[in-house]
């Protein structure tokens, strides 16, 4: 008989099973569990998207798209990004500019770091992290360089400057941040592309939660409200921007990339022998999704994150989340106990958090996700009150 494991790379070995998976697998046995672990919005698909997607699976729309994505998406998409960033509606205009339609954000990040970075080159990944970015950076055959955050999570210049060496080619960039739900100010964006800018290394912001930002944002476009982004300072940046958490659409699979046509056009070629396309009947949804109004249930999310702060204060030690639907409180001293420790406490009152260590080199906090709806919040919240005082 074959030995199995003679025919696994070290390019997988290098890359760690999801720590999310073995929260789960302690938990297995919990009854109804107090669940503020996963990072998928309580509420449903609003209707329109879903009859759009209906509609076109009954009308026999589904088979490929063209990779590059639907024409009526991708002018949609540009559109948007025009009105937000004058100077990518130039760009869009005489070609200097690309988009593509992914699948998913997680898609085009895989695309991305396949395109532009391998063995030999340097990433740097903002620590707490989303927890693809250290294991695709992995697979990519380049080195992922970690830029400590702790304790206020923000991305500085004077934090990033230092770690940049001649083999540094992409900085990871993420706002509103999974975990942390921090979000970057208009000034450090500025910054951190003059940097880029400055020291050759491209830019690649991650803007999934883009829609859910409670600050004060900027006036990109004259669209108040929006959450501050690189892209408003350089066409040289690489933006991703998704539809699964602003419209619930997290099992649909669809995405966006824009940036320099160049890198486009070479993530669309790669796209074309991986992914093929986004799903055809999501894209579909997703023409209609970006008509649709979600201030509701942003003001909604909103409301959740000033619960929690309230709840929380005086008990943890917490940067303010300023946008996504996640908080990154650090674990009481008192308790002298680890992020992983705590969690299987938590797990034995029958809550569901993640250790801080699945999105970061330390295990000092736990990521709390209140994506959930009232009554489950305010229950984990009494748990985490209770555990706080030992």
């Amino acid at each position: 008989m074959l030995d199995p494991q003679r025919f696994i790379t070290d390019r997988l070995r290098a890359i760690d099973a999801s720590g999310i998976r073995r929260v789960f697998d302690l938990a297995a046995n919990l009854k109804a569990p107090v669940n503020l672990s996963i990072g998928q919005p309580d509420f449903d698909v609003p209707e329109p998207i879903q009859q759009a997607a209906i509609n076109a699976i009954s009308a026999g729309y589904n088979k490929y798209t063209v990779t590059q994505g639907l024409a009526k998406l991708l002018d949609k998409v540009r559109d948007r990004l025009g009105d937000e960033f004058p100077a990518w509606r130039a760009g869009f205009d005489d070609g200097s500019l690309g988009c593509l339609i992914t699948s998913g954000v997680s898609g085009g990040l895989m695309l991305a770091l396949l395109t532009c970075v391998g063995p030999g080159d340097e990433v740097l990944v903002p620590d707490p992290y989303f927890v693809m970015y250290k294991h695709l950076v992995t697979l990519s055959g380049a080195t992922p360089v970690m830029v400590d955050t702790y304790p206020d999570f923000q991305v500085t210049t004077e934090r990033v400057a230092p770690m940049i060496t001649d083999r540094t080619k992409m900085l990871l960039f993420n706002s509103p941040s999974n975990p942390t739900g921090v979000t970057a100010s208009e000034a450090t964006c500025r910054e951190l592309t003059d940097l880029c800018h400055r020291r050759s290394v491209l830019l690649l912001t991650d803007e999934i939660y883009d829609e859910f930002f409670f600050g004060q944002g900027t006036t990109r476009g004259g669209r108040d409200g929006r959450c501050p982004s690189p892209a408003s300072y350089s066409t040289d940046a690489l933006l991703l921007r998704g539809f699964s958490k602003t419209y619930a659409m997290t099992g649909w699979r669809l995405g966006c990339a824009a940036g320099p046509k160049p890198i486009i056009d070479e993530l669309t070629k790669l796209q074309q022998y991986s992914f093929v396309c986004a799903p055809s009947m999501a894209q579909a949804g997703g023409l209609v999704a970006m008509d649709q109004d979600m201030s509701d249930h942003v003001a909604h999310y909103h409301a959740k994150r000033d619960h929690l702060v309230q709840r929380l204060a005086g008990h943890y030690e917490l940067a303010t989340p300023q946008g996504a639907f996640y908080a990154f409180p650090k674990v009481p001293g008192q308790l002298n106990m680890t992020g992983t420790q705590f969690v299987e406490r938590a797990i034995e009152r029958n809550l569901l958090i993640i250790p801080g260590n699945v999105f970061s080199e330390r295990d000092t906090h736990v990521r709390i996700s209140y994506a959930c709806d009232d009554a489950m919040l305010d229950k984990g919240l009494d748990i985490l009150v209770e555990l706080a005082s030992g």
